[in-house]
Order: structure tokens, then sequence, then C-alpha cells
């Protein structure tokens, strides 16, 4: 005698509508990691882009406020600061009418660095970094218009320049852009 025992299974319909749910929602998976995936270079390139503007602004910011070169008085006895402070300097960035020097790794105060226009960011001395390539980076140093603090420091007396430094790549909505005060006092 033959049993026939009570079978389980999925009709063929039944297999056919879990297959067509499990690729849809594949689907709709695959489709969110894609777009994840596709602007996962933003946060690198506008962190590259952070990087590269602080350096930039920590160069220029560091380097002296006037030229070295600069002595109205011809005093060798007061310096740069003095000078620059004391006398009438409303003449180029910092108040002082000095000319920017022709390559960067001679750049020896922050008016140097006014007008810096590299494409692909580079290392102090002006050496390309090849790896940064795509990033365009600018650096306008102010003085006209400038007062900062309580007495105001101003750029027309010398006293103050603001540092901006932009960095840009095909990769950014916007620039990043960064800024910083320069002042010549103690």
């Amino acid at each position: 005698m033959i049993s026939m025992r009570h079978q389980r299974g999925v009709t063929f319909v039944e297999l056919v509508a879990a297959i067509v749910i499990v690729a849809v929602a594949s689907f709709g998976l695959m489709l969110a990691l894609s777009g994840a995936v596709g602007r996962s270079a933003d946060p690198m390139i506008e962190t590259q882009a952070v990087a590269i503007a602080r350096a930039y602004l920590d160069e220029a910011t560091l380097a002296g406020f006037c030229d070295p070169a600069f002595d109205p008085d011809g005093d060798p006895a007061t310096g740069c600061r003095q000078d620059c402070v004391a006398s009438p300097c409303a003449s180029g960035c910092g108040g002082a009418g000095f000319e920017a020097e022709a390559v960067r790794a001679r750049y020896d105060d922050v008016c140097d660095y006014d007008g810096l226009d590299d494409a692909g960011a580079r290392d102090r001395r002006g050496i390309a970094l090849t790896e940064l390539a795509a990033y365009r980076v600018r650096v306008d140093v102010r003085d006209s218009g400038i007062s900062v603090g309580t007495p105001p420091l101003t750029g027309a007396a010398g006293q103050a320049v603001r540092v901006d430094v932009s960095v840009d790549h095909a990769g950014l909505g916007t620039p990043i852009v960064m800024s910083a005060w320069r002042t010549n006092v103690d």
C-alpha cells in the first residue's frame, strides 16, 4: 500500500513572485549605494581643499609683516615694524611700498603672497605637488579699508592686513575660502 504523504512547498507562481520582490528590493538597494559611492569622493576633495587652504594661510601669515629690506628712515636701529607704523606708508600691501619676490621660495613677508595664483597646489619652495594638481589656489592680501580691534589697527597705518586663500576644484560646488589677519604689533 502506497502512503500519500502531504507534501509542502511553493507553487510556481509563489516562486516567481518571491524572485520579483527580491529583484526589486535589490535594485533599490543598488540604486541607493551607487548614489553614495558616486559622491564618496566629495568629502575627500573638500578635506584636501581645506588642508591646502590652511597650509597656504599658515605659510602667508607666519611670514614677516613687512619686507626686511623696508627701511624708509635709513636707521638700522629701528626695525621694519617700527618704521612701517611710524612712517606714512600707504603705498602698497602692508603700508610699505616694496615689490614682491620673484620666486616663492624667497617670499619673506606676507605681502609677497598677494596675487599668488597656483594651478595645482605647491609646497613652500614652489614645487608642484603632483597629487594635488587638480586644485587651484589663489591668495589675496588686502590692506585697504581694514580695521581690527579696539583701538583699531588699520591697514592705512601699516598695522594690519587680511589674507584670503581660495582653493577650487572641479569636484567642489564652491571654492573653499579661509581668511586670517596679520598685524604689525608686538
